[in-house]
């Protein structure tokens, strides 16, 4: 080998994992006990090899925390953003087996069952993503859902899902304890936040394909449009077989939202 020859800089995903979680938890400081709460909930209603998909998982957050606590169960963790994959299996692997990536779009409507073969699996679980999705693509996402979770099975959201527009007091309130949040991690403590993340990202040594791929994949898609409400949720996973379906967790509109197939 020429000891000249340029050789491809290591990139410290760990670091720039746990980067992302402070950031994260910046937005939501109550996170950690959101992620507690869903996993409660399979703690008790699921047996302990159950299989778990964790869908728009980004760097996988929480699917380490899912294998962390159970030990016998398995995770396939689903997203698009083929950065934030990149740095979920470089940090997490395959966690000894029992955890598979699989690149997909959720927004197309076949492509889920399609990636995952017909499989179905205990749980589904998802956080801090679906309020990127318009009405019309969550009707279809968890649709998507309802034939992937087993009779019996459980799906958990994560996330922060808006009041009705005709209670303007806990909308308010809602949005004032949200930039209270945000103006004591980003402001008060100088946490770094999604864009000062994203633009660090930029000047690691050789990710421009990545983040050029991921442009690539989002451009054009719908921003600035009002994310479905509590109620359109719930409509829409009872339309999709699920037949208990209400809140089990929530701080103002950070709620995790359960529904039993």
């Amino acid at each position: 080998m020429n000891k000249n020859s340029a050789t491809a800089p290591v990139i410290d995903w760990a670091d720039w994992l746990r980067r992302w979680d402070a950031m994260q938890t910046g937005y939501l400081p109550y996170r950690e006990q959101r992620f507690t709460a869903m996993l409660d909930v399979l703690a008790e209603l699921l047996p302990p090899d159950f299989v778990a998909v964790d869908l728009c998982c980004g760097p996988g957050s929480l699917s380490q925390r899912l294998l962390n606590r159970f030990p016998q169960a398995r995770c396939i963790a689903v997203d698009f953003d083929p950065l934030l994959l990149t740095m979920g299996q470089a940090v997490l692997g395959d966690a000894g087996g029992r955890l598979r990536w699989v690149e997909v779009d959720v927004e197309d409507g076949t492509a889920l069952a399609a990636a995952l073969a017909g499989e179905q699996v205990d749980t589904v679980l998802s956080t801090t993503a679906l309020h990127w999705f318009t009405v019309e693509k969550l009707v279809l996402i968890y649709r998507q859902i309802g034939q992937l979770v087993r009779p019996g099975g459980v799906f958990l959201n994560g996330d922060n899902i808006s009041f009705a527009p005709h209670l303007g007091a806990f909308r308010q309130v809602a949005a004032a304890i949200k930039e209270h949040d945000k103006k004591s991690a980003f402001t008060e403590q100088r946490v770094e936040d999604w864009d000062a993340w994203w633009a660090a990202v930029a000047h690691i040594p050789g990710i421009t394909p990545l983040l050029s791929e991921r442009e690539r994949r989002f451009s054009g898609r719908p921003r600035g449009f009002d994310a479905p409400i509590i109620d359109v949720h719930i409509a829409a996973l009872r339309d999709a077989g699920f037949h208990q379906v209400d809140v089990i967790w929530r701080r103002f509109d950070d709620c995790v939202l359960m529904a039993v197939k």
